[in-house]
């Protein structure tokens, strides 16, 4: 349980307390079973009430001083939907079995992004508990749920959320949400969270009559008046937000969260309310991995800064809309909007892989400005790569999936590059298996706002050549039908069709050369690579690894052969489409390999023993019936997985010895002695010494 300033709390002697802040009302009263009760105004705009006339279940609703009945901006369940009352929950309630769950580290992390509602046919967080065995099987080890605060109607894609604390109804109860995050830790998956900080939807926003200075006309975001994180009465409003947080992570266990477009979160104030959110998460979650992510399109380098032990100062990791980009433009080959300031520029797609931002403070001619800053000084995981997400897919006037407008070879190559680089890879769901059901953009508003949505979507596009006629812009989706809603459910009876099963097997395949390969050498990759431009598309990327060695991505990302590249010279671990003895590639070739510093013969012998006699097999087949051999880096990784830490040829040396003494001194199994004369004995106890080669006396063996 979070225990926060605002909303309804059970307290221990079972009574509720009512908490509001609404500093522009003399008068609040809390509405139960028809029933108000006067709150008691206590200092600087709060209103309280302690009762026994509520309890668990209890419906209730604020009624301000003109009569306007408000659900808790702070409700915690919404059993009507944002124009009801809300439901006094209590937290305490949910036994939790995951209290050795501790989270993964974050160069563990494999991201698949998911909207609950169009996950599963039944939308909901129960049903969605019954795919998280593909997940796990496929090599997700964290789960993102795009936003989930209570909106408006039974669909949207969450970024319209009224009542951030409540768990939308429309895919079940907060306990629900608890039973889906305790079954993802059960299966060794981390479970993310998508906020939205920056504003509140349009529809059942009650905030505004509520506390109408939460906002300000001091700043300007696309959704109207900012919400006021810095001015007068700012305090509450930033513990609004800063609890929200917490009460993600703590009531519900998340283990992260994703913080939507933060570049539209204005704050002026001497400490900008995101690092004042970062560091009371970290503060209040210690022992724990908890990872905190940006959208952020000013490319902020500064918010992803690490500590003298590489941890992260305020947040893990930003989604790195610039991979996307660059990868986009190569498969596609697509200019429209923001497109162009990437294609023919094969520099952008280098820098993109190797540091992270393609633009670095250089002028974006899309944007007008310049954006970005130098990132080079990052660790890879500072960067979360995809080649698919929701706003990249539903932004799209049809919401359909690259599959359907790529080559499967170009799509194969980048996904091969972006799920093996050493920034965390994030997938969309139904990617693995090439979904054919598109993503279109989706809500259910009220009348008052239904035609407002539906024509603005469609003038969305009227600038497009294509759209430029009002007959060809009609065909877009209606953002408003239920059907729209429907065509975005994946329909997992594919997977086990073709092309679709192939597929799945491809990335399973894929993300297990990243489990063994990339994941472990991942903490010694302190900053970026450096990149080498060949031709249009053609890339040269190496990444120094620590304590020493190098990973290497060779990638032709065109349609046409490239010749230049020099024979591998370290072992390869993956080769997307084909390339020759004399250094061609072939379109759509993406190469990946490391090479490692030679150990002493000593110490690959000593690891080699090791972990033989751990049971790690030197060599082993793979789906594809290929031999596998383990190198020293998947050993040790195996062997620490195992409680055994061994390093170099020292350690695994020590190692073997103190099995060996472990061994010796295990107790033998009794024998029974019927007859022998001194002689026998005599040699018998000759075979027998201890651990320092010290000769075991007579005595000892007739005790036996």
């Amino acid at each position: 349980m979070h225990p926060m300033p605002f909303g309804a709390e059970v307290q221990t002697d079972r009574r509720v307390r009512f908490r509001l802040w609404a500093p522009t009302h003399e008068e609040v009263a809390v509405e139960l079973d028809g029933k108000a009760i006067a709150m008691e105004p206590v200092d600087a705009g709060w209103h309280e009430l302690i009762t026994n006339s509520a309890r668990a279940g209890t419906r209730y609703r604020f009624k301000l001083p003109d009569g306007l009945r408000v659900p808790d901006p702070a409700s915690r369940y919404q059993p009507e939907d944002v124009h009801g009352p809300s439901e006094v929950v209590d937290p305490a309630a949910h036994r939790w079995h995951d209290a050795d769950w501790t989270g993964r580290p974050w160069q563990e992390a494999v991201i698949y992004e998911l909207h609950i509602g169009a996950f599963t046919p039944e939308g909901t967080f129960q049903a969605a508990i019954g795919k998280l065995d593909h997940l796990a099987a496929l090599g997700i080890t964290a789960i993102e749920m795009m936003p989930i605060g209570d909106f408006p109607g039974l669909r949207n894609w969450g970024y319209d959320g009224v009542l951030p604390y409540a768990p939308d109804s429309s895919y079940g109860r907060p306990e629900d949400l608890k039973a889906f995050v305790e079954a993802a830790h059960a299966r060794g998956l981390m479970v993310l969270l998508d906020v939205v900080y920056n504003h509140f939807g349009p529809e059942g926003a009650y905030i505004h009559p509520i506390a109408p200075p939460a906002f300000t006309n001091r700043h300007k975001t696309p959704w109207g008046a900012a919400i006021n994180f810095d001015g007068p009465d700012s305090g509450p409003v930033r513990d609004f937000a800063i609890h929200n947080a917490l009460y993600w992570i703590k009531e519900f266990h998340f283990d992260g969260l994703r913080l939507d477009a933060v570049h539209a979160i204005i704050d002026n104030s001497p400490q900008h309310l995101l690092e004042e959110l970062a560091d009371r998460v970290r503060a209040a979650t210690p022992g724990r991995h908890i990872h905190l992510i940006l959208e952020n399109e000013e490319n902020e380098a500064g918010r992803l800064i690490r500590d003298r032990n590489g941890a992260p100062r305020w947040y893990t990791a930003q989604w790195n809309d610039d991979v996307h980009h660059v990868l986009h433009v190569a498969a596609s080959g697509e200019t429209k909007g923001y497109y162009a300031d990437y294609k023919g520029n094969t520099d952008k797609l280098g820098r993109a892989f190797a540091e992270g931002f393609a633009f670095q403070g250089e002028l974006m001619p899309y944007r007008g400005r310049p954006r970005g800053a130098p990132s080079a000084a990052l660790p890879p995981t500072a960067f979360v790569a995809f080649i698919q997400n929701h706003d990249q897919i539903g932004n799209r006037a049809f919401g359909d999936r690259m599959a359907n407008f790529v080559p499967a070879e170009a799509m194969r190559a980048i996904a091969a590059v972006y799920l093996l680089l050493p920034q965390i890879p994030m997938l969309f769901m139904g990617e693995e298996w090439g979904a054919a059901q598109p993503f279109p953009f989706f809500c259910d508003f009220g009348p008052e706002l239904a035609d407002a949505v539906r024509t603005g979507r469609r003038e969305e596009f009227a600038r497009f050549p294509e759209f430029a006629d009002p007959a060809v812009r009609d065909r877009i989706p209606d953002p408003q039908a239920e059907q729209t809603f429907a065509s975005a459910k994946l329909d997992w009876h594919d997977l086990m069709r073709e092309p679709h099963s192939r597929r799945v097997d491809w990335h399973r395949r894929l993300l297990s050369v990243r489990h063994a390969e990339i994941m472990p050498r991942l903490a010694g990759v302190r900053a970026g690579g450096e990149y080498e431009v060949l031709g249009d598309g053609i890339v040269l990327v190496r990444w120094a690894l620590a304590p020493g060695g190098t990973l290497t991505l060779a990638a032709n990302l065109a349609p046409t052969a490239a010749p230049g590249f020099l024979k591998e010279s370290g072992r390869i671990l993956w080769l997307e489409g084909e390339s020759d003895e004399n250094g061609t590639f072939g379109p759509w070739t993406v190469r990946w390999s490391v090479e490692e510093p030679l150990l002493r013969e000593s110490a690959s012998t000593a690891l080699d023993a090791l972990a033989e006699r751990m049971g790690i097999e030197a060599r082993y087949q793979n789906a594809r019936d290929e031999t596998i051999e383990a190198n020293a880096e998947t050993k040790r990784s195996l062997m620490t997985a195992m409680g055994v830490h061994a390093t170099d040829g020292t350690e695994a040396r020590k190692a073997l010895e103190g099995l060996d003494r472990a061994e010796w001194l295990h107790p033998l199994p009794p024998i029974q002695v019927l007859r022998a004369d001194t002689r026998t004995l005599n040699g018998i106890a000759a075979m027998f010494r201890d651990e320092r080669g010290t000769e075991i006396p007579d005595a000892t063996v007739k005790n036996v």
